[in-house]
């Protein structure tokens, strides 16, 4: 019973940590202007866009 209860504590510890990591990554995104966003988005296609020399399919 006392395996349980240990547990169920460790699982909602688990939930509320994920639960902060979340809100702390949506509080961060909210304060980013479109163009902010748009530039950000522009500079992960360049770094994708860009052949690598280990990439073998490339």
């Amino acid at each position: 019973m006392k395996l349980w209860r240990v547990l169920g504590v460790a699982g909602l510890a688990g939930v509320a940590a994920t639960g902060a990591i979340i809100a702390r990554d949506q509080r961060r995104r909210a304060h980013l202007t479109p163009d902010e966003v748009r530039e950000r988005l522009h500079e992960r296609l360049e770094e994708i866009s860009q052949p690598s020399d280990d990439d073998p399919a490339r």
